[in-house]
């Protein structure tokens, strides 16, 4: 998934990374495809740009694992969209992951800022 602002400053994200973000925007309720890639993006302050190609596949890598499920409807532009939303084991696995990525994060804080975890420790 790369950020849209320019391909110097593209981020590459773990794999799986997508996966978590899709789960916690669809755990505000039911999405189409487009709508996913347009919350991350806001949520993101624009630095996350999803393209198409890699949320499709996430999307029904997903929906096999049966962490989400799809429903045809109508967006609100008036088209025929499948609107996904999460299943009980999408929010486990949600639960999981987010736990899993804060001890990621975490870890690599005090490898890369250790100063920052002392000055938290002091405060």
């Amino acid at each position: 998934m790369p950020t849209q602002e320019n391909n110097d400053e593209r981020i590459a994200l773990l794999q799986g990374t997508l996966d978590i973000l899709i789960l916690k925007t669809l755990i505000l309720g039911p999405c189409h495809g487009q709508g996913v890639a347009r919350s991350i993006q806001r949520q993101s302050e624009e630095v996350l740009f999803v393209d198409h190609g890699s949320l499709y596949l996430a999307l029904q890598r997903l929906e096999d694992k049966k962490l989400i499920q799809a429903k045809w409807g109508t967006s609100e532009n008036n088209r025929k969209a499948r609107f996904y939303s999460l299943t009980a084991k999408g929010r486990a696995e949600l639960l999981e992951k987010t736990s899993q990525w804060k001890r990621l994060t975490r870890a690599m804080d005090l490898i890369l800022d250790p100063a920052a975890d002392l000055q938290g420790e002091e405060a």
